[in-house]
């Protein structure tokens, strides 16, 4: 999970926020409404959170497993407060990583759609999560989900939208609540690298040195030198020496997709990185 600095947040005047988010069953889908498409933006999601009908704030509100007595009881006037405080949060703990996590995002959806492409739903579903799987119920295809609360929900023409997240490492989340699209949140790939990848393996470091084997360690999809350089912290000419070295070494080969280049480890190179 992409990490947040727990002092910077603490001192936020967000307390009702992380109130409200500290249900460890359920997340107020109205905080976290489907996204559009992968060019949605934060803050067309911000105006859709302050869009929401008093009506489902307060009936969202009600499922929660936590004291909401410091929010105002009325629904309109709670929801605009969370709304403020989920901008803050925003604004202070993501806005400035979010192009490095952006680039996780874009590369799973990638992966995701070729999958689709290559194989249908099958392939598409297939190594998701291991609590996500394909399975035929009444003579129809079923997506199911292991998930602590039990429930059937049949699709419409909207169909079933899949939206890699940076937060949920490990577990994964539905969206089931009307008026939401169904939707399955889980970890995008490559999450580990999200909060400045640091390899834990010794002998990799000692072997390639620290910077090289974070590079190697973070290609868990292919991406491009600027994106690893944002993911990584470094400069994107020291990303491009490291890169240039682990492909000389056979651990990388590149591939230009559209204008920019692509890394992707090798299989000596991914065998390295699995020990």
């Amino acid at each position: 999970m992409a990490r947040l600095d727990a002092h910077a947040m603490t001192g936020l005047p967000i307390a009702e926020l992380l109130s409200v988010l500290g249900d460890p069953h359920y997340i107020c889908e109205f905080l976290s409404p489907p996204t559009t498409g992968p060019g949605t933006t934060a803050e067309a999601q911000l105006a859709e959170v302050g869009r929401t009908p008093p009506a489902q704030v307060a009936t969202e509100l009600d499922t929660l497993n936590v004291d909401t007595g410091g929010l105002p009881a009325d629904p309109g006037r709670a929801r605009d407060l969370l709304a403020g405080q989920l901008e803050t949060a925003w604004q202070e703990l993501i806005a400035p990583r979010w192009p490095a996590l952006r680039d996780v995002l874009h590369a799973d959806i990638g992966f995701r759609s070729g999958r689709l492409a290559a194989g249908g739903l099958d392939a598409a579903i297939g190594g998701l999560h291991p609590d996500v799987r394909l399975a035929e119920r009444t003579g129809a295809d079923a997506v199911v989900v292991r998930n602590p609360a039990r429930a059937r929900v049949p699709l419409d023409r909207r169909g079933l939208l899949l939206v890699p997240s940076v937060f949920t490492w490990p577990r994964t989340s539905v969206i089931a609540v009307a008026p939401w699209q169904p939707s399955v949140i889980y970890p995008a790939r490559g999450i580990a690298g999200t909060g400045a990848t640091r390899p834990d393996d010794i002998g990799l470091v000692r072997v390639m040195g620290r910077a090289k084997a974070a590079v190697l360690t973070a290609l868990d999809e292919p991406m491009s030198t600027l994106a690893i350089a944002r993911l990584l912290g470094l400069a994107p000419s020291t990303v491009s020496e490291h890169l240039a070295a682990l492909r000389a070494g056979g651990l990388l080969t590149s591939a230009r997709r559209g204008h920019p280049v692509l890394y992707a480890r090798t299989r000596i190179g991914d065998d390295l990185v699995r020990g």
